[in-house]
């Protein structure tokens, strides 16, 4: 469909391993700056960005032909470069080319809309689509949805300090590295801080155009009385799911850190082999998850299962 002399598309994006992305809530923060410092230097606009565990939705409009592809293109390739430093892995990640498919009207819009919206819901990760931050959806109506306030006089040092970072990076056009997300959370001194850093990043940082995506459903009452309705449905790009839940992987998260063999829930990416079985049988005894989910979590080749 022709939008404002653009054209939409439904991106996908997958692993080539088919294992997971996002472990942790900084995973989710690199790749969600990145995208937003790059987005800018493209002629594209970005209605809806959707995070799951092992997979990654876009709706766009490109503007000008042949943005999308080399926006993605950096995007990917940028994510890749600084979550392999920061976490000891090597090699490419992604399928390519990306998965894209147009849509032609109105009414197919609408529908993959709420498709995306609702991506966490299909996979239990939450009740409604609102209650999921890596969809963005709440931040269309709130700047801290998954947070309370933050009130200077009240915050500590490091959360004040933790602020003036986040600002001037973004000011500068910079994106958070991995190394620096580590050390921002680290030094705060509980979880409601870093839940208002989150947010905070969030909606600094953000470039998702909501204002046109909810124009679609007339207003964002709207988009959420048609998430609540229905899933929505994607035909032009099929989704091969493992299991029926998502929410296995927190769990696999909690169980392997508290086994003790691992310090940190990127190590899976050092594991030997063997410590791979190792871990695998482990989580097998004590998650109630398909063995396949299991070895997505760990990077382990599906045909091994």
């Amino acid at each position: 469909m022709r939008h404002n002399d653009g054209t939409f598309y439904h991106c996908y994006q997958r692993p080539k391993d088919r294992g997971i992305i996002f472990y942790t809530v900084s995973d989710h923060l690199l790749y969600f700056t990145i995208f937003c410092t790059v987005i800018p230097k493209y002629s594209v606009t970005i209605l809806k960005l959707v995070q799951m565990p092992d997979h990654i939705h876009h709706s766009m409009i490109e503007n000008g032909y042949g943005h999308l592809g080399s926006c993605l293109d950096l995007i990917t390739s940028l994510f890749v470069r600084e979550y392999n430093k920061a976490h000891g892995r090597k090699g490419p990640m992604f399928d390519t080319p990306f998965g894209r498919a147009p849509k032609k009207t109105d009414k197919s819009i609408r529908t993959n809309l709420t498709y995306l919206d609702n991506n966490p819901v299909e996979r239990q990760l939450v009740t409604w689509a609102e209650d999921y931050r890596w969809n963005y959806l709440a931040y269309a109506v709130s700047d801290h949805p998954f947070s309370q306030r933050i009130l200077l006089r009240k915050a500590s040092m490091p959360l004040r300090m933790a602020l003036k970072i986040v600002k001037s990076h973004h000011s500068k056009g910079r994106y958070l590295t991995g190394t620096l997300l580590k050390r921002l959370f680290d030094s705060l001194p509980d979880k409601t801080e870093c839940e208002q850093l989150t947010d905070y990043i969030i909606s600094t940082y953000s470039v998702i155009d909501h204002k046109a995506a909810t124009s679609y459903f007339k207003s964002y009452e709207n988009e959420l009385i048609t998430a609540h309705a229905n899933t929505g449905s994607e035909y032009d790009i099929k989704e091969h799911f493992i299991g029926r839940s998502d929410a296995c992987y927190v769990k696999m998260t909690r169980t392997l850190l508290a086994s003790g063999m691992v310090k940190d829930i990127h190590d899976v990416y050092s594991m030997t082999p063997e410590e791979k079985r190792k871990a695998f049988r482990y989580l097998n005894s004590r998650i109630d998850a398909p063995g396949k989910q299991i070895a997505a979590f760990l990077h382990i080749p599906q045909k091994q299962v």
